[in-house]
């Protein structure tokens, strides 16, 4: 019996972690392959691969946490990095950086606006603001990319501490902190858990709802647009097909982490597992020569996988309730 229930309660330590597990599980298995996986180079070029989907992740989390939804991350990545090389021309370096990243917190003030104050459905408003702003960056560009001038711009994402560390990766962390203490240690973080758990509860319990929903928003359309600009540093360019895919893989990576879209449940920390469960997986496969649509079938496994598990995991919890 004490058997038993130790193997029980093992396998829902694996559950609950699924992510972590997941990694953990993949870096075990890429012991044994004679790769160079296992190299200073390879491990900071995988963070490095997967640092601007982070950054968006933290301020997608905010709103995932909250109950909503924000499909316009997208747009705003490229809106953000096309607004910065563009002032570039005509305003200093850093002042252009400041526009091109505060794009995207003007785009979460009216996404806020109209989703909380004129009570309209989240996922058909996001939809719609990222169509229009494909389209308003394809009007910027002419549907072509363009490129940005001068060294200084472009070696901001592609520089390297220490000549190993790279700055993306040490930028992110930053990021990944301070939204970590934003959600941990403030008053506003943890009325978007409440929010997130049960919406009315909240309200009657004195919590400025509207206003709480609405920053996440703000903080999520800045964190994108905050990494388009870093985006297009990496590139030195920007382009307004980069964003394409940006909702979906990052939602996907927030889900396999461990966040729930009911709310109310997960955090920046699990984002980032998940995030990197896509980065591990990914370079693995590369390194072992997998083909990439074999790739793409063994991403969707894992990702049916692990919501698989976390839907068992809830249904557990309700039946011992």
């Amino acid at each position: 019996m004490k058997k038993q229930g130790l193997t029980k309660k093992f396998g829902l330590t694996i559950i609950k972690y699924k992510a972590f597990f997941t990694v953990l599980a993949m870096l075990i298995i890429m012991l044994f392959p004679n790769t160079r996986f296992y190299t200073v180079f390879n491990i900071m070029d995988m963070l490095n691969s997967a640092s601007i989907l982070m950054v968006v992740s933290f301020g997608l989390t905010l709103v995932i946490l909250a109950g909503a939804i924000d499909l316009s991350v997208g747009g705003s990545l490229v809106i953000g990095g096309i607004l910065t090389i563009q002032a570039m021309s005509i305003m200093p370096l850093w002042l252009a950086m400041l526009v091109g990243s505060l794009s995207g917190a003007v785009i979460g003030i009216i996404n806020g606006y109209i989703i909380v104050y004129q009570k309209t459905e989240p996922l058909v408003v996001t939809l719609g603001t990222g169509i229009i702003l494909t389209g308003l960056a394809q009007q910027l560009t002419d549907a072509h990319p363009i490129a940005a001038e001068g060294v200084e711009f472009m070696q901001i994402a592609n520089g390297n501490i220490f000549g190993v560390i790279p700055n993306l990766v040490v930028i992110m962390l930053v990021v990944f902190v301070i939204f970590y203490a934003l959600l941990r240690y403030t008053q506003f973080g943890r009325n978007i858990y409440a929010l997130g758990g049960d919406y009315e509860v909240a309200e009657y319990s004195g919590i400025n709802v509207k206003r709480i929903k609405a920053a996440t928003y703000v903080l999520s359309g800045l964190a994108a647009s905050f990494a388009g600009m870093l985006l297009s540093s990496k590139l030195n360019s920007a382009s307004s097909i980069y964003g394409d895919q940006t909702a979906l893989t990052v939602i996907s990576g927030i889900v396999v982490g461990g966040t729930s879209l009911a709310g109310g449940i997960g955090g920046v920390g699990r984002s980032l597992v998940g995030l990197l469960v896509f980065a591990i997986m990914e370079n693995a496969m590369n390194m072992l020569h997998v083909d990439a649509y074999i790739q793409q079938v063994i991403r969707g496994v894992v990702i049916v996988a692990i919501l698989a598990l976390d839907s068992y995991d809830r249904k557990r919890k309700r039946e011992d309730v």
